[in-house]
């Protein structure tokens, strides 16, 4: 039977979601969990990888196992989470059919950037503190509009990848400010008007993602921001660019696969 998992890890313990020897991944940590709770090996299929410390808010996995699961939905997520650490939750197990396949059937994947332009102990985990005193988030707009589309993005890609083709399409890109729980629920104003806003997000989704391609293309868009290059560069980069000629890659532990689509 082939039952399909949905979850969500803080990937700042892991070295990723795939299995890497002589490193704690997600992959293996889960994969550990099953075998304990159901008492047979189940090797798991996820849907992408995730680099060091990503994070992930709304992953899916698959995995088989040679018997009908013996246990409510409501019970194998109670006892699995109860062996996982706490960097690992499970949200659900669903029967799914014998031909889904985790990866190669989604057809969309989306990921989530935060930012935060003050000092903030209570994001800091999960957010990048993004000092610069003005950055001009209308600009790195206009310069995130140019990616949506089909074409070869090897100019954000990790040099040394196993890919087979650089060519994505991206559906999406564009930068909003949002209000942390902790400041909406106890009501302060610090967010103030949308220019001035201290918490921001980048969204973007695409068919798929080269390695490191979500991290080098914040990176790109910050010195937009800083007045460090053009939002025309950005389309010159897209045509004709490499990876040396983009912006350095922002840190992996504000990024969030945040949504899988099949």
């Amino acid at each position: 039977m082939r039952y399909r998992l949905t979850l969500s890890y803080d990937g700042s313990r892991f070295s990723g979601w795939q299995v890497q020897p002589g490193s704690p991944t997600v992959q293996e940590t889960l994969e550990g969990a099953l075998t304990t709770l159901l008492k047979v090996p189940v090797p798991v299929a996820g849907a992408g990888r995730t680099d060091t410390g990503v994070n992930a808010s709304g992953y899916i996995a698959h995995f088989d196992i040679p018997f009908v699961l013996p246990l409510s939905q409501k019970d194998f997520c109670y006892k699995l989470n109860a062996i996982l650490p706490r960097e690992i939750v499970i949200h659900g197990v669903f029967p799914a059919d014998d031909s889904f396949h985790a990866r190669f059937d989604a057809v969309r994947r989306e990921y989530t950037y935060f930012i935060h332009r003050t000092k903030d102990p209570f994001v800091d985990s999960w957010s990048w503190l993004c000092g610069y005193p003005d950055l001009d988030f209308d600009a790195m707009n206009r310069a995130a509009a140019l990616l949506p589309g089909r074409r070869d993005f090897s100019c954000f890609e990790k040099t040394g990848g196993s890919n087979k083709t650089s060519i994505c399409e991206v559906f999406e890109a564009f930068w909003a400010p949002y209000v942390p729980s902790h400041i909406a629920v106890m009501g302060s104003s610090v967010q103030g008007a949308r220019e001035d806003a201290l918490y921001w997000y980048f969204r973007i989704s695409a068919d798929r993602f080269l390695r490191n391609m979500v991290r080098a293309v914040v990176g790109t868009l910050i010195e937009v921001g800083r007045g460090k290059r053009t939002v025309e560069s950005v389309g010159e980069l897209l045509a004709s660019g490499t990876r040396s000629e983009a912006g350095e890659s922002v840190p992996g532990h504000a990024l969030f696969l945040s949504k899988v689509l099949y």
